[in-house]
């Protein structure tokens, strides 16, 4: 049994490995025709296109792999199928369960990597493909931040109306303490008309504002033309990173991101919906081949473009079924988790009805 599963497991990574090249190829020719005009506006060098693919690979790679884990699953199979080698494998003794444990513990070890890859090394790849669009292409330049809130001590919080990139300033600032004893207690709060920090004293500089002092039963007023703030724990740098795309953030970056936003007060939504796609994305590639192994195996002589075919069905099916669950999942109607995982869900629910539909 050890040689078929050798055999089996080589003839499903050659598969996977040839889909990968296939589809990451057809994905780059596709972006490369869409974006060539832009490239010949921008007069973007050869060698910074070819740089942009490179860094934009991972991501293709990150996205295509439960697709071809998929294809090289059908194909696989109705390969050994067409040239009754299934059927002598059937023939010896050995069950449905024991032949698709090669396919099983091949994508399982593929999603345990991707994990790690969609998590960690495709943001640093992203990071810099990012970087080539605002520095090249002119796109996706973020020049001012608004909006910005975060919690800058456990008593102090600090929102930001609007960061100007290009000067480096903040404008429209407010700083609130609070009581350490009752966290709901305001004891002190500024407001500034705008905020620029001064590298050589490493300190904020506060311009045209008012600082109020509150007590049980008074109120103190003091207003100011500059005021230093040197006990503010970030940087223009620590702002900045606050703009950064979900794409271009790792899973602890993004579960810190999170846990930041809900001390803050704002909707982490968004966030914990991309952390537990990232990790819910990787997993369908065992999922997609527990779905898939039983329809080839169940069919007899089958060609290569009906494998395919199945394939796209497959995959478009499964990315309706993320879509819509990630629609809910934005509106509040369904927590993160599920909204992830809904796809990958309903997939293995079909798949169990698949294995047992060809099991009789």
């Amino acid at each position: 049994m050890k040689i078929i599963d050798r055999y089996l497991t080589k003839q499903f990574l050659e598969s996977i490995f040839f889909g990968l090249i296939a589809f990451t190829f057809l994905f780059v020719v596709i972006d490369m025709m869409e974006k060539l005009g832009d490239f010949i506006d921008q007069n973007v060098d050869a060698n910074i296109i070819i740089q942009y693919y490179l860094v934009f690979t991972p991501e293709i790679i990150r996205l295509m792999t439960p697709v071809a884990v998929l294809l090289a699953s059908l194909f696989t199979v109705g390969k050994l199928s067409n040239q009754n080698e299934l059927t002598a494998i059937k023939s010896s003794g050995i069950s449905f369960y024991r032949f698709t444990m090669p396919f099983f513990i091949t994508s399982l070890i593929i999603s345990l990597f991707s994990v790690y890859f969609g998590g960690y090394i495709v943001p640093m790849a992203n990071k810099h493909k990012v970087f080539i669009e605002q520095t090249y292409l002119k796109k996706g330049i973020v020049y001012f931040g608004s909006n910005i809130y975060f919690q800058d001590t456990k008593t102090r919080i600090v929102t930001i109306n609007i960061y100007d990139l290009a000067n480096d300033q903040a404008n429209q600032i407010s700083i609130q303490e609070f009581d350490p004893k009752d966290n709901t207690r305001l004891i002190e709060r500024i407001d500034a008309f705008r905020m620029k920090y001064d590298t050589t004293k490493s300190c904020w500089i506060l311009y045209n504002g008012i600082k109020r002092t509150f007590s049980d039963t008074s109120e103190t007023i003091e207003k100011f033309i500059t005021k230093e703030f040197c006990n503010l724990h970030f940087k223009p740098e620590d702002v900045i990173k606050k703009q950064r795309k979900p794409e271009e953030l790792s899973l602890p970056e993004l579960d810190e991101l999170a846990k930041e936003q809900k001390r803050t007060g704002n909707d982490p939504t968004q966030i914990q919906i991309e952390y537990q796609s990232r990790i819910a994305y990787a997993f369908s590639s065992v999922i997609v081949v527990l779905f898939g192994l039983p329809i080839s195996a169940g069919r007899r002589k089958t060609s290569l473009a009906m494998h395919f075919g199945i394939n796209l069905l497959i995959t478009f099916i499964y990315l309706v079924f993320m879509k819509v669950s990630q629609a809910f999942g934005k509106n509040g109607l369904l927590n993160p988790f599920f909204t992830a995982w809904f796809s990958n869900f309903i997939f293995l629910i079909a798949a169990f009805y698949n294995i047992k539909r060809t099991l009789k």
